[in-house]
C-alpha cells in the first residue's frame, strides 16, 4: 500500500460521522477510498447526508499527522504492514463475517492470516488450573498445526498465547489498541515474543490508547479469524462470552471447558455448555468439533501467505490410547495419595486431611515436594491446586 492509498484509507475511516457501516456503503458505491476522496459533492450528499459529505470534503489536519505516525511506524520493521479488505493477504475467513474490519494493522507473520485457527479465551482472573489448561491446550493445538487466536488480555489469553508460541503454528493476538501500544503493560515481553513468532493484529490506528469501548469490538475479529472459539474459565458476565456469542452468530463452533460447580470462573462455561457448546476435556474434543469444517487437504498451498505447516490434524489416536490418557488424567486413579485427595479444584489443608486421612505434617511435607516439582500451586488463602495434568 503506497502513501496515497494509505492516506485515503485514513481519511475515510478518520472522518467524523463515518463509522464502519457508512464506510462500507461508500466503498460499495464508489469502489475505493481514493474514489470517495474525489467524489462529486452532490453524490456524497445522496449517499451519506449533507453533514458527513461536508466533513469528507473538509481539510483533516489530524489525518495528515496520523499518516506521518503510521509511516514512521511502518518504517521501523519489515514485519509491519497495513492490510486493507480485498488485499490478497487479508484473512478469507474474516472476510466471511458480517462486520469485517476494513483496515488491519499487522506485525509479525502475515502468513497466519491464512492459517487454520482456533480462538482460546477466558477469565482475566483465572485459577492456576485454568492457566495451565489454556496453555496446554493451546500448545497441543499449535503442535497439530492449528494457530491459536486470543486477545492478549491478562489471564487465560496470555496463557493461550504462550502455549501457541510453543508449537509450530504460532499465535495471533488481536488487540484493542494501536500496535505501538501494549495493554496490559505486563504483557510487553509477551507482545515482543508474538511479534517474533506469531502475529500482532489491530484495526485501531497507531497511537490509539486502551479505550474500554474498543475491547468488545475487537472480540468480533478474534471470533472471525477462528473456526471455533474455546472458553476456558469465564464468569457469567464476561467478555469471553461476548466472543463466544459472536462466534455462534457467525456459524462457528463454540466450545467450553467445564469446571467446579463451586467456582465463579466456571459458571460462564457451564452456561455455554447448557446452551449447546461442545464440552471440552482434551484437544481431541476440539478437533472432533472443528476439524470436520476444514478442508481435508488443509490450507491451500498456493494461497498468499499460507502457513508452512502440515495440514491441520484432527483426532488420530486409537480408542485404546484415548482411554489410557483418560485414565491417566483421572484423580481417582492417582497413585500419590495427596494428589488423589487434591483432585483438580482448589482445596485447603483441612480438606486434604479429611480426604486423605494423613496428618498435617505429612501433607505439608508432600505439598512442598509437589510444589518444587511444579505439580501443585499454592494459592492465596492457604489453598492448593493441582497444575496441568501432572
Amino acid at each position: 500500500m503506497d502513501s496515497a492509498e494509505l492516506g485515503s484509507w485514513l481519511r475515510l475511516l478518520g472522518c467524523p460521522g463515518v463509522g464502519r457501516r457508512t464506510a462500507r456503503r461508500l466503498l460499495s458505491r464508489l469502489g475505493s477510498p481514493g474514489a470517495v476522496a474525489t467524489a462529486d459533492g452532490q453524490l456524497l450528499v445522496e449517499l451519506v447526508g449533507e453533514d458527513v459529505a461536508t466533513a469528507l470534503q473538509s481539510p483533516m489536519p489530524e489525518v495528515e499527522e496520523l499518516l506521518a505516525r503510521t509511516q514512521q511506524w511502518l518504517s521501523g520493521s519489515a514485519a509491519r504492514a497495513v492490510v486493507a479488505i480485498g488485499d490478497p493477504t487479508y484473512s478469507p475467513l474474516l472476510l466471511e463475517t458480517a462486520d469485517p474490519p476494513l483496515l488491519l494493522y499487522a506485525q509479525g507473520r502475515l502468513d497466519l492470516l491464512h492459517a487454520t485457527s482456533v480462538a482460546v479465551v477466558g477469565s482475566r482472573r483465572p485459577t492456576q488450573q485454568g492457566i495451565d489448561t489454556a496453555r496446554q491446550i493451546a500448545r497441543e493445538l499449535s503442535e497439530r498445526c492449528w494457530t491459536v487466536v486470543s486477545g492478549l488480555a491478562a489471564g487465560i489469553d496470555g496463557a493461550a498465547h504462550c502455549g501457541g508460541l510453543e508449537g509450530e503454528a504460532g499465535t495471533i493476538a488481536v488487540v484493542g489498541t494501536g500496535l505501538d501500544q501494549v495493554y496490559p503493560r505486563r504483557h510487553v515481553e509477551l507482545a515482543r515474543r508474538i511479534e517474533a513468532g506469531g502475529l500482532m493484529l489491530s484495526e485501531y490506528p497507531i497511537a490509539t490508547p486502551p479505550l474500554a469501548s474498543n475491547f468488545p469490538q475487537r472480540n468480533r475479529i478474534i471470533a472471525g479469524l477462528a473456526r471455533g472459539t474455546l472458553v476456558v474459565e469465564a464468569a457469567v458476565r464476561s467478555g469471553s462470552l461476548i466472543t463466544a456469542r459472536l462466534a455462534a452468530e457467525e456459524g462457528r463452533e463454540v466450545l467450553a471447558v467445564p469446571g467446579s460447580i463451586r467456582a465463579e470462573q466456571s459458571r460462564g462455561c457451564h452456561a455455554l455448555i447448557r446452551d449447546g457448546a461442545a464440552l471440552v476435556e482434551s484437544v481431541d474434543d476440539i478437533l472432533a468439533a472443528v476439524a470436520p469444517r476444514t478442508r481435508p487437504s488443509g490450507p491451500d498451498p498456493g494461497a498468499p501467505g499460507t502457513v508452512e505447516c502440515d495440514p491441520p490434524r484432527g483426532p488420530a489416536r486409537s480408542s485404546a490410547a484415548t482411554r489410557q490418557d483418560s485414565t491417566a488424567g483421572d484423580p481417582t486413579t492417582e497413585a500419590d495419595p495427596i494428589l488423589r485427595a487434591l483432585g483438580y479444584d482448589p482445596v485447603d489443608l483441612d480438606t486434604l486431611m479429611a480426604r486423605s486421612g494423613h496428618p498435617a505434617a505429612n501433607i505439608n511435607a508432600r505439598l512442598i515436594e509437589l510444589e518444587f516439582e511444579g505439580r501443585v500451586a499454592r494459592l492465596p488463602g492457604g489453598r492448593y491446586q493441582r497444575r496441568g495434568t501432572g
